[in-house]
């Protein structure tokens, strides 16, 4: 749908002046995301909009965290695959020269305890901490991003809460994918992130294969189609093709630098699970 066309707003209409209230926009997202964003675009952003979309995005991660850290069998198996990794890197330090086989199995050991130690409620009570705040800010860096392309490349019309409001609406659909990613992890017995070829097949996320695997996840180019739809409609633009493409850009060119620097810091491979 053309930005300038004239939109009548019908059912889910918030007062006299046809503002979608934030319900219909969540239901807009996933049933007509092209008119609800130009609805949403005639009003001036409202905080609310982002705000609670990423607040329950959080909840639903924090309580996807407690309900499979509490699964003797999911976290078994975590464990056991984080720790092949870990001796496989300590093993390498001890081939190089660079540490002794104790002083190898004294850090592996401090390391496993410490995985431990996380499940209990302090830790269990900071890495949702972490989550809530990494979270936001990582929301906000990625808002900044879009921001700036969406003014510098398409000189957009629109402000950097404008980017936020598609950023946040858009994320809804990330609590669905979170949701099934938990489901199937239950029901499968071994810990499931992503639902995309990585998850499906079994192969490693650390490896230039796993990294194009990776890619093939239905859930995230739905979710990064919708923000690009989304960001076109919030800066007036008649093309949301160049939205969906410079979004899908973002995704592909950061965690592919990411993939990059795990590669140079193994440490960071760890990460990408």
């Amino acid at each position: 749908m053309d930005s300038n066309e004239t939109i009548t707003p019908t059912e889910g209409t918030n007062g006299e002046n046809g503002e979608l209230n934030h319900s219909d926009k969540l239901i807009g997202v996933f049933t007509e995301p092209s008119n609800t964003f130009s609805i949403t675009s005639k009003f001036p952003p409202r905080s609310k909009d982002w705000f609670l979309p990423i607040l329950f995005l959080l909840l639903a991660a924090a309580l996807v965290q407690i309900i499979l850290t509490n699964n003797e069998e999911i976290v078994f198996q975590a464990k056991q695959k984080q720790m092949q990794k870990i001796e496989a890197q300590f093993d390498e330090a001890v081939k190089s020269g660079a540490m002794t086989r104790e002083q190898a199995n004294e850090q592996i050991d401090q390391i496993s305890e410490q995985m431990d130690q996380g499940r209990g409620a302090t830790g269990m009570i900071i890495q949702i901490l972490l989550l809530f705040v990494f979270g936001f800010l990582i929301f906000i860096i990625y808002s900044g991003i879009y921001f700036a392309l969406s003014k510098a490349a398409f000189k957009g019309e629109g402000l950097f809460s404008s980017a936020l409001v598609a950023n946040g609406l858009a994320s809804y659909i990330g609590i669905i994918h979170i949701i099934l990613a938990a489901v199937l992890s239950l029901l499968l017995g071994r810990l499931i992130p992503y639902i995309d070829l990585t998850s499906i097949l079994d192969v490693e996320r650390a490896t230039f294969m796993g990294f194009l695997l990776g890619k093939v996840d239905p859930f995230s180019i739905w979710l990064y189609t919708v923000l690009g739809i989304g960001l076109s409609k919030m800066f007036h633009s008649t093309s949301p093709t160049k939205y969906i493409v410079m979004v899908m850009g973002v995704w592909v060119g950061i965690t592919f630098l990411f993939f990059l620097l795990a590669q140079a810091v193994p440490l960071l491979q760890f990460f990408m699970q």
